[in-house]
C-alpha cells in the first residue's frame, strides 16, 4: 500500500527519543511527521494547553527534550484540527502518537490509526487472565485509565515512571511496586517509552514487558510495506 503517510505527535515532531524505533519499522522516505505543538513556545503551549483542575492529563515531549503536561480536551481539539489539514495535503494514513483516550478523533477519508483503540483490545488478547501492570508517565493518568483497560478480564495495577524524566532509580521505584502487585505481563503504555526502559523492566521483573509504540509501528509498517 503506496500511501501519502504522517505519524502525528501531541508534542513537538520529530519525535528523535522514537525515531530510532520507528525507523526501524517505517521507511523514513515515505512518512512526514507533525506535532501538534510545532513552532509554539513554552508560553503559547501553557496559554493554550495547560491542564486545569479537572481535567484529563496528558504527557508529551518538546524537541529539546522537555516534559510537558497538556489538558486532553484541547489537546483533542487541536488533533482533529491537524488531522483535517493532513487530510486537506493529501494524506491517506495518520499515525497517532499517543496512546491517551480519544473519543472523538474522526478522519472523513483517511485511515486514522489510534493506539488508544488498538493497544487494549490487543493487549486483552494476549494476556487472556494474566495480571497486566500498566506503567504510565504521571500519577494522574492512574485515575483516568479505568475506561481504557476494562476489556481486561483481571484488574491491571500501576506504576508510574516518566520515560521524559525517568532515571534508574524512578524505574527501580516502578519494578518493585509492579512486583508488588503481582503483575505478570507488564504494558509500557506511553509513545515515549523505548527499548531501554522495556529491558530495564524485563531484566528486574523477569516477565514480559510489552512497548505499546512497537506494537502500533508494526501494525502502521503493514500498510505501507
Amino acid at each position: 500500500m503506496n500511501a501519502s503517510f504522517a505519524t502525528l505527535t501531541i508534542g513537538q515532531a520529530p519525535r528523535n527519543d522514537i525515531m530510532p524505533l520507528l525507523s526501524a519499522y517505517l521507511p523514513a522516505d515515505q512518512v512526514r511527521h507533525v506535532g501538534l505543538l510545532d513552532g509554539l513556545s513554552l508560553g503559547q503551549i501553557a496559554q493554550g494547553y495547560a491542564p486545569i483542575a479537572g481535567e484529563k492529563v496528558l504527557v508529551s515531549r518538546l524537541l529539546d527534550g522537555t516534559q510537558v503536561k497538556l489538558a486532553a480536551p484541547r489537546v483533542e481539539q487541536g488533533l482533529q484540527q491537524k488531522i483535517s489539514e493532513l487530510e486537506a495535503e493529501g494524506c491517506e494514513v495518520i499515525l497517532l502518537l499517543c496512546t491517551g483516550e480519544f473519543g472523538r478523533l474522526d478522519a472523513e477519508h483517511a485511515l486514522l490509526l489510534e493506539p488508544d483503540r488498538i493497544i487494549p483490545p490487543l493487549i486483552s488478547a494476549i494476556v487472556s487472565r494474566h495480571r497486566v501492570g500498566i506503567v504510565v508517565p504521571v500519577v494522574e493518568q492512574i485515575s483516568q485509565q479505568a475506561g481504557k483497560w476494562q476489556r481486561l478480564a483481571t484488574p491491571p495495577c500501576f506504576a508510574v515512571a516518566s520515560p521524559y524524566l525517568a532515571d534508574d532509580v524512578a524505574l527501580e521505584r516502578a519494578a518493585s511496586e509492579l512486583q508488588r502487585q503481582g503483575a505478570q505481563v507488564v504494558v509500557l503504555d506511553c509513545i515515549g517509552y523505548h527499548r531501554q526502559h522495556r529491558d530495564f523492566l524485563q531484566a528486574r521483573l523477569e516477565i514480559p514487558v510489552l512497548l505499546s509504540n512497537v506494537l502500533v509501528a508494526k501494525l502502521a509498517a503493514e500498510l505501507i510495506n
